[in-house]
């Protein structure tokens, strides 16, 4: 089997099955491909948008930043080898484009248009140190998170790189990590990490203060398999790139399992638009973008047990 050969009619099936009678991501496109050249990634690790709607996506293998319009058509490329393996993309309320460039252990920050800005960080374990991270968020109010990724611990920021504190160490406690590689930031200030090596999502206070779990390692629904990048949709529901499983799970603000998507090869990142009707994930070994809308079922009462008997859905 050609694993990097992915079924639209597949990844349809599994978003109809996800959303039944309460509503489904459905389909719409995809970009990309493997290579070098415009609107071409190699392995693409993280993916935002601005406030205009273009999409970001970082281009890490191939060490560079790609923007498009949001259904997909090219337009500009920046940080042209300015990067080694960088993970992690986020913009923030001015626009900046914050990276995480794993290998230089630091993070870099743009303008929209790719005009650098400046960077922080270098190797180490101290204070704005970092060891290989791998997520970047930037919250409403400027504070960027980063996953300190190999220190097992996250820091934060000020929007242009004044430490302002850190939480966590090694372990599989409450509030520990093991290997963190996705962060977002909900609405109501809560921080949402992926533990990766944990293969569970822990939520925290702006300033680190534990607030629960959800997830084990498997394949079930709620369960994962590495999870990478995270995303908060406006209602506040939770998206998660589940990446050995080759699917996005979705989940209510304190982990009840909403849905699924599947379709993907080692996904890496997801991002949702600020109305929450258009959900785009990154499929990373595909070397390409999905992206999907959401459509509220057309469904009478009368047929509902049949609906939801056809999909075995849950709930």
């Amino acid at each position: 089997m050609n694993i990097r050969a992915t079924t639209t009619a597949a990844a349809f099936a599994l978003t109809l099955a996800a959303g039944c009678v309460f509503g489904a991501w459905v389909y719409e496109g995809q970009w990309g491909s493997r290579g070098s050249g415009n609107g071409q990634f190699y392995f693409p690790w993280g993916i935002d948008l601005a406030s205009n709607g273009d999409v970001y996506v970082l281009d890490s293998y191939n060490d560079r930043a790609q923007y498009f319009t949001a259904t997909g058509s090219f337009r500009a490329v920046f940080a042209q080898g300015r990067f080694d393996r960088a993970k992690g993309l986020a913009l923030g309320s001015r626009n900046y484009v914050y990276v995480a460039d794993w290998f230089n252990h630091c993070v870099q920050y743009y303008t929209s248009s790719g005009s650098y800005v400046g960077r922080w960080g270098t190797g180490g374990f101290g204070n704005g140190e970092f060891n290989r991270p791998a997520a970047v968020e930037a919250a409403l109010d400027g504070t960027v998170y980063v996953c300190d990724t190999n220190n097992d611990r996250m820091q934060y920021f000020t929007s242009t790189g004044s430490f302002l504190g850190k939480w966590g160490r090694v372990g599989n406690g409450n509030g520990e990590f093991i290997y963190p590689g996705g962060v977002a930031v909900g609405r109501n200030g809560r921080v949402y990490v992926a533990d990766t090596f944990n293969h569970r999502l822990q939520y925290f206070t702006s300033a680190g203060s534990y607030l629960g779990q959800w997830g084990e390692g498997g394949t079930e629904n709620g369960q994962f398999d590495e999870p990478r990048g995270v995303a908060c949709a406006p209602n506040g529901d939770v998206y998660v790139a589940d990446y050995r499983n080759y699917r996005v799970q979705y989940f209510s603000p304190t982990g009840s399992f909403k849905g699924k998507l599947g379709g993907f090869v080692y996904p890496t990142d997801v991002v949702l638009t600020p109305a929450g009707d258009r959900l785009y994930v990154l499929d990373g070994y595909n070397d390409q973008v999905q992206y999907f809308r959401w459509s509220a079922p057309a469904v009478v009462p009368a047929s509902l047990g049949r609906v939801k008997a056809l999909f075995n859905c849950e709930g």
